[in-house]
C-alpha cells in the first residue's frame, strides 16, 4: 500500500511549523538578529527597521546599521550601541538609560523626550539631532558634537559636556544646573531662559552665544 499521499500533509505541517519556529515566541528576528534583551547583534543590518515599543535591554548592537530605523518608545537601557549608525533614526520617547553610545552617529536623528539618565556618549555625533525635552541628567557626552542640535527644555543637569562642540545649538529653557562645559564650543549657541546655576563653563568658547553666563573669560 502506498502511504505517501497520507504522509505528504503531515510533512508539510512539520516543515511549516519549523519555518515559523523562530518567531513562535513572538520575538522578531531581522537579518539574523533576534530583537530581545541580551541578544548579540554586533554589526547587524537593521537599516530602516521597525523596532517600535520593543524590549532591547542590554542588547549588543555595537557597529550596527540602524540608519532611519523606527525606535519610538523602545527600551534600550544598558544597550551597547558603540560606533553604531543611527543617522535619521526616530527614537522619540525611547529609554537609553546607562546605555553605551560612544562614537555612535545620531546625526539628524529624532530623540525627543528620551530617557537618557547616565548614558555614555563620548565623542558621539548628534549634529542636527532633535533632543527637545530629552533627559540627559548625569550623561557623559565629553567631546561629542552637537552642531545646531535642538536641546530646548532638555535636562542636562550634571551632564558632562567638557570639550563638546555645541556650535549653534539651541538650548533655550534647558536645565544646565551643575553642567560640565569646560573647554566646550558654545559659539552661536542660544541659552535664552536656561538655568545655569553652578555650571562649569571654564575655558568655553562663547563667541556669538546668546545668554551665555558672564565671568568665564
Amino acid at each position: 500500500m502506498n502511504y505517501l499521499p497520507l504522509l505528504i500533509p503531515v510533512l508539510l505541517l512539520v516543515i511549516g511549523s519549523h519555518a515559523i519556529g523562530a518567531e513562535d515566541d513572538g520575538v522578531p528576528q531581522i537579518n539574523g538578529c533576534r530583537i530581545a534583551p541580551d541578544s548579540q547583534c554586533a554589526n547587524a543590518n537593521l537599516r530602516g527597521a521597525d523596532l517600535r515599543n520593543l524590549d532591547m535591554r542590554r542588547i549588543n548592537l555595537a557597529g550596527a546599521d540602524l540608519a532611519g530605523a523606527d525606535l519610538r518608545h523602545s527600551n534600550l537601557d544598558l544597550a551597547n550601541l558603540e560606533n553604531a549608525s543611527l543617522r535619521g533614526a526616530n527614537l522619540t520617547r525611547a529609554s537609553l538609560q546607562q546605555s553605551n553610545l560612544r562614537v555612535a552617529d545620531f546625526s539628524g536623528a529624532t530623540l525627543v523626550a528620551i530617557q537618557g539618565w547616565g548614558l555614555f556618549a563620548q565623542a558621539a555625533n548628534f549634529d542636527g539631532a532633535n533632543l527637545r525635552a530629552a533627559n540627559l541628567e548625569f550623561a557623559r557626552l565629553s567631546s561629542a558634537t552637537l552642531h545646531n542640535a535642538q536641546l530646548q527644555a532638555a535636562n542636562l543637569e550634571m551632564t558632562w559636556l567638557s570639550k563638546a562642540d555645541l556650535k549653534g545649538a539651541h538650548l533655550q529653557d534647558a536645565n544646565l544646573q551643575e553642567v560640565k562645559l569646560g573647554g566646550a564650543n558654545l559659539a552661536n549657541a542660544n541659552l535664552t531662559g536656561s538655568r545655569t546655576h553652578y555650571g562649569n563653563f571654564q575655558g568655553a568658547n562663547m563667541e556669538g552665544c546668546t545668554e551665555c553666563p558672564k565671568g568665564w573669560d
